[in-house]
């Protein structure tokens, strides 16, 4: 930009040296460009002298479309699993939370330290003599849960992505200096990679116990026609 405290050039020579010498992107004027000096982004960017790296702007997804898609597809799924689940073993309460009370408790024998379930929540969602409703609802919706979850274990395989979510040799070390970090007991930064070891630990799991849920929940659904699984889980 032109200092106003500098004397203008009054010789051509000066005044053509002036017009040629090259502008850094400060110096050029901000407001809309000029029909004349319209043209690409390409051309603008190398007359300013600002270099690619700098326009360019890279959105990179930690997970793929596939891995978001089946993780969305989990959640109205087990939503209606575990509401399902809750009218089958509620479904032969006489009255309120008679038999719910005998199972949902802490406590150690006759003792029962506290309640899970307060009466308020069991009138409310109205469980009583649903056991046809439940079955039904649970072991249709059980499908598509089992179906997503081969999909996906299966897609990381070919993928290549179970690489980044079985644990290995460092795993525990590092879930241990992550829960200390994440305490603030810890100030080091953590290593920067797609998954830490805490992470792979508990992906690892969660689908560990999904396959031991529709494995259990198979052997109870089917238990002469599956008495493999049956068996195997110890009758």
């Amino acid at each position: 930009m032109n200092d106003p405290d500098q004397a203008q050039p009054n010789d051509k020579t000066s005044s053509a040296a002036a017009e040629s010498s090259p502008k850094s992107p400060i110096d050029q004027p901000i407001g809309p460009a000029s029909p004349q000096d319209a043209g690409s982004f390409d051309t603008r960017r190398e007359s300013t002298g600002i270099s690619a790296d700098r326009c360019a702007v890279k959105i990179e997804y930690k997970h793929s479309l596939a891995i978001r898609w089946m993780h969305w597809i989990n959640f109205p799924l087990l939503a209606l699993m575990i509401y399902s689940g809750l009218l089958i073993y509620w479904a032969d309460s006489q009255h309120e939370g008679l038999n719910a009370h005998r199972v949902y408790r802490v406590g150690l024998g006759s003792w029962t330290l506290f309640r899970l379930f307060p009466p308020w929540f069991y009138n409310s969602l109205d469980l009583k003599f649903q056991l046809a409703k439940g079955l039904g609802y649970h072991f249709f919706f059980m499908w598509f849960f089992a179906l997503n979850g081969v999909i996906y274990v299966l897609y990381t395989l070919f993928s290549g992505e179970w690489r980044d979510l079985v644990p290995n040799r460092s795993s525990f070390t590092e879930a241990i200096e992550v829960t200390l970090h994440d305490l603030g007991l810890r100030k080091n930064h953590l290593p920067r990679c797609k998954f830490n070891g805490a992470q792979r630990l508990a992906y690892t799991g969660v689908i560990l116990m999904g396959a031991g849920s529709l494995l259990t929940g198979l052997a109870i659904y089917k238990p002469t026609q599956l008495h493999v699984i049956t068996a195997l889980l110890g009758g």
